[in-house]
C-alpha cells in the first residue's frame, strides 16, 4: 500500500443505469492505490448485478449491502466503516461529480487536512443544472459558513469530499437519514479546529435516473449541523456529546 491510498464510497439506490459509466470514469481517473465500495440498502438492489456484470473480477471494485438501515447516510457510514485505506472519498452514483478530483483531494488529506471538499462555489467552481431552490439554499449555506463560521470551504453541503479515515472514526457519524454527512463532518472539524480545505469542482446534474434528495424532510437536519458549525473550540468529548444530542433530535422527527 502506498503512502496515499483511497477508499471511494458510493452510496447507491437502484442505480443500475447510471453506475457503469461512473465506475469507468473513477477507475480511469485515479492513479493512487484504491478500492471502490458501492454500498446499497438491500440485496435485491439492481445496482449489485449491474456492477458485477460491468467490472467482472476487478478486485478493486466491491459491492456491499449495508446492515445499518436504509438511506444514504447509513450507506455512507457502512462504507466508511469497511474502508481499508487511510483516505476515504464519498462520491455519488449519478455521475454528477468529477472523479479527476479524487487524487488531488486525497493528497490534501495526506498533507494533514481532515476534510477536503470539492467546492462548487470556490473560484473556478460551477454548478450546472439541478433544482433552483435546492441550488440557492446550498449556495447560501455554503458561502455563509465559509465567510462567517470560517469552516474552510464555501461548499460544506456538498457530499463530494475526501476525509481522513481516522478522523471520521474518531468523531463518528451521527447522521442517519439524508446527505448531511458532509456538513456534519465539516462542522465537527471546525469546532475541533482541525484543518479543512477545498478545491473547485464543476458539478453536473444527473442525466440518467431521478434524484432522491428529499429537500423538505432534510432541511431541519441540515440547519442543526449548520448552527453547530458556529462557536468556540470544543473538546472531542464535547463534540461527541453535542452531536449525539443533534442526532437524537433528528431521529425523534423521524420516529416521534
Amino acid at each position: 500500500m502506498s503512502a496515499t491510498s483511497v477508499s471511494v464510497v458510493i452510496p447507491a439506490y437502484q442505480e443500475d443505469e447510471a453506475i457503469r459509466p461512473v465506475l469507468d470514469r473513477i477507475v480511469d481517473a485515479i492513479t493512487l492505490d484504491f478500492e471502490v465500495l458501492v454500498v446499497v440498502d438491500f440485496p435485491d438492489d439492481r445496482t449489485l448485478a449491474a456492477v458485477a456484470d460491468h467490472v467482472g473480477g476487478d478486485p478493486r471494485v466491491r459491492t456491499l449491502v449495508s446492515t445499518y438501515g436504509r438511506g444514504p447516510a447509513n450507506a455512507i457510514r457502512f462504507g466508511i466503516d469497511n474502508a481499508a485505506h487511510p483516505v476515504v472519498v464519498v462520491t455519488m452514483a449519478d455521475g454528477s461529480d468529477d472523479p479527476r478530483l479524487i487524487d488531488p483531494l486525497a493528497r490534501l488529506v495526506e498533507r494533514g487536512v481532515v476534510v477536503a471538499a470539492a467546492s462548487r462555489y470556490a473560484p473556478g467552481g460551477q454548478q450546472v443544472g439541478g433544482p433552483l431552490l435546492k441550488s440557492a439554499l446550498s449556495h447560501a449555506a455554503g458561502r455563509s459558513l465559509g465567510m462567517l463560521a470560517r469552516v474552510g470551504t464555501d461548499d460544506a453541503t456538498n457530499s463530494f469530499k475526501a476525509y481522513d479515515t481516522a478522523f471520521v472514526r474518531e468523531v463518528g457519524i451521527d447522521s442517519r437519514t439524508g446527505f448531511e454527512i458532509g456538513l456534519e463532518l465539516t462542522a465537527k472539524a471546525r469546532r475541533l479546529r482541525r484543518p479543512v480545505a477545498e478545491l473547485p469542482t464543476i458539478w453536473l446534474d444527473r442525466t440518467v435516473g431521478h434524484s432522491r434528495f428529499e429537500l423538505r424532510a432534510w432541511i431541519p437536519k441540515y440547519l442543526r449541523w449548520y448552527r453547530f458549525a458556529f462557536g468556540p473550540e470544543l473538546s472531542l468529548e464535547e463534540v461527541r456529546r453535542r452531536s449525539a444530542a443533534i442526532a437524537l433530535r433528528n431521529q425523534q422527527e423521524v420516529h416521534p
